[in-house]
């Protein structure tokens, strides 16, 4: 029928439909020919950047095997049936010294100076706190705002270089000096932490002198590390306290320990917030003078007690 069909045709109009059937044949086989060319060109793209990345696999697997291991561990090369986490053969330093802060170098503090230590700068919010401890000295003391700030201010800075709690410092400063950087006992105990420059005049070398005793920043420095030493020879707060006021030697220091350790409490209870109360147990500052240490050279003075602050 086809046949007749085109037999049925004109000349003219055979000739145009078999060139037009060229025509769209052309086409299909330029649009095949595209499609097959951009097939072949893409694979080889795809076969090159794979050759690549293999390539730079093995080179990072040469020079850092290490990679080996942090590949096992990604989902791609992790077995999704036994999955082990590796384990590190070599003990954890740092846990360590976590089980047992007072190993190592820590060997030479005692416990009771460790726990303090322990309790400097807690992450709890330390500007909130510094706010209400500076308000309660301050009002508790009679002394301004801005000077109370900044005494606690570098009490907390030196408790960070010191490692010691900066409430027990601050308890210190309370109790010898009630907070006035410019007290002096009789014997020469000088500023808010009461310290014998003249005794302790190697300490204040890279402060400035002796002259910088009463500045409030290096006293504080100068007193803070003194007290770490007592602490730490004594074995303990109470015994580093009694050093600290010069009654290493005798039965009992008068009290005066009783008196910090109190103030220390009270401003535990300050930094957390506690409504504590501002009058009552306000001990007058230098209440019990240090005595000047002797300088002694014989033997029966060797057992005397160490120079106090």
């Amino acid at each position: 029928m086809l046949a007749r069909s085109i037999k049925a045709l004109p000349g003219g109009t055979t000739f145009a439909y078999s060139k037009q059937f060229k025509a769209h044949s052309a086409n299909w086989a330029s649009v095949t020919g595209n499609s097959i060319s951009g097939f072949i060109a893409a694979t080889r793209i795809t076969v090159l950047l794979t050759a690549l990345l293999a390539i730079a696999t093995v080179a990072a697997v040469l020079l850092k095997p290490s990679v080996v291991d942090q590949l096992k561990t990604t989902s791609l090369f992790a077995s999704t049936q036994n999955v082990t986490p590796a384990v590190n053969s070599q003990p954890d330093l740092q846990a360590q010294k976590q089980v047992n802060p007072t190993s190592a170098a820590d060997t030479t503090r005692p416990a009771q100076l460790v726990a303090l230590s322990d309790k400097v700068i807690k992450p709890v919010d330390n500007s909130r706190q510094q706010q209400w401890v500076t308000s309660w000295l301050s009002k508790r003391y009679r002394v301004a705002g801005d000077a109370t700030n900044v005494f606690v201010s570098t009490a907390y800075k030196t408790a960070r270089e010191t490692k010691l709690d900066p409430l027990l410092i601050l308890a210190v400063m309370a109790i010898e000096s009630g907070l006035n950087p410019f007290a002096e006992s009789p014997v020469g105990a000088q500023g808010l932490m009461q310290v014998m420059s003249k005794v302790h005049e190697e300490k204040f070398e890279n402060l400035g002198g002796i002259k910088a005793a009463l500045t409030p920043a290096a006293n504080i420095k100068v007193g803070s590390m003194i007290l770490k030493d007592y602490v730490t020879q004594g074995g303990s707060v109470e015994a580093g306290l009694k050093r600290y006021v010069g009654a290493a030697a005798f039965a009992n220091d008068g009290g005066y320990g009783s008196k910090v350790l109190a103030e220390y409490r009270r401003l535990q209870e300050v930094a957390t917030g506690k409504k504590v109360p501002l009058a009552g147990n306000i001990t007058t500052p230098m209440a019990t003078p240090k005595s000047r240490p002797l300088q002694a050279a014989s033997p029966a003075d060797a057992n005397r007690a160490p120079a106090e602050a």
